[in-house]
């Protein structure tokens, strides 16, 4: 017992996950020593509320991402859950939560139509998720104009049993946002690693023909990915909808490349077939904590936090195209024979 026990924390001390660790000191201490307020709780915490959707999302993006997939439509997925909320809330008559609801269901149905068509038609992830992130941007715009508001203005003025979600603190200094988060990387670890379901998804991402000879519905389990991604962006929608206190049919537009580096840069290959929940959740926060320390410590503009975000995610995928190089790990074996 003691010795599989050693050999668990050998693998967890040799992991990636343990480099994402590194990486998340270092910015404390980096961004520390430059700016000590960003080692103040009440900021710190406060500040997670600015990116926990872009955590929150990423989860279930992994999912998708290890089928071999990719989905770039869940930051419109939640402009428009957005927008549904703010006008059936105050246009239609119908009860915020009831509202919410009704967000949550077609987000999951726009998920399930992107989804068909990749699992069921064999149209590429990226061509459909493309064209979803304009359809479900375009349909937000237009329920946005079914509002007796103004669209540049948002919805306001919601219940303060909804704004909750985002008000509530635990221990007067946790935000509900970080909860809920922690609360879907258990359901996510759970559906993933410790579940068939998750063993399915991770067959599917290895060989699909395979998941298929196996018994497993390939097509069904790569559609439902899909689902789960829209649903966790639905959620997002309605926790930041709920923190802002308004409701526009453009939030979450600038989400995409931060979803994808943080699932890339949590340890999920491209290419499918490999994935891990805790590094995604590990990855999404250094790329959160990189977005609201760079402007504190450094007074970076925030116009330019892409660019960081963007060289993080060129080098990881670079670095594994490297690595998978048989040219490349003949030169780095020669090294270490030489250093020998």
């Amino acid at each position: 017992m003691n010795q599989s026990f050693s050999q668990k924390l050998k693998g967890f001390l040799k992991s990636w996950e343990m480099v994402l660790i590194c990486i998340l000191v270092a910015e404390f201490v980096i961004f520390g020593a430059a700016n000590d307020k960003f080692l103040r709780p009440a900021m710190l915490f406060n500040s997670m509320n600015d990116f926990m959707s872009i955590c929150i999302i990423s989860l279930f993006v992994t999912f998708v991402m290890i089928t071999g997939g990719i989905d770039i439509q869940a930051g419109s997925i939640v402009g428009l859950t957005s927008i549904i909320i703010g006008v059936t809330w105050q246009d239609f008559g119908f009860n915020i939560w009831a509202a919410a609801g009704f967000a949550l269901l077609i987000a999951v149905i726009c998920g399930a139509l992107s989804g068909f068509f990749v699992a069921y038609c064999g149209v590429q992830a990226m061509v459909v998720t493309l064209g979803g992130s304009f359809l479900y941007s375009g349909i937000a715009l237009l329920v946005s104009n079914m509002a007796s508001t103004e669209s540049y203005q948002g919805i306001s003025g919601f219940p303060d049993n909804f704004k909750i979600l985002s008000k509530y603190k635990l221990f007067g200094l946790i935000p509900s946002q970080l909860l809920i988060f922690i609360v879907l990387v258990i359901i996510a670890y759970l559906l993933l690693h410790r579940s068939k379901y998750g063993r399915r998804i991770f067959l599917v991402g290895v060989n699909q023909q395979a998941a298929e000879y196996s018994g497993i519905n390939s097509r069904l389990v790569i559609m439902s990915t899909y689902m789960l991604s829209a649903a966790s962006a639905a959620i997002a929608g309605i926790v930041l909808t709920a923190y802002l206190g308004s409701a526009k049919c453009d939030l979450g537009s600038n989400f995409t490349l931060n979803i994808i580096t943080a699932v890339v840069l949590g340890g999920t290959l491209s290419t499918g077939g490999k994935g891990n929940v805790i590094g995604t959740a590990l990855a999404s926060l250094v790329i959160g904590l990189l977005r609201f320390g760079l402007p504190l410590c450094f007074k970076i503009g925030t116009q330019y936090l892409d660019i960081p975000v963007g060289i993080l995610l060129l080098a990881v995928v670079v670095g594994r195209a490297m690595a998978a190089n048989p040219a490349m790990a003949g030169f780095f074996a020669k090294l270490k024979k030489k250093e020998a």
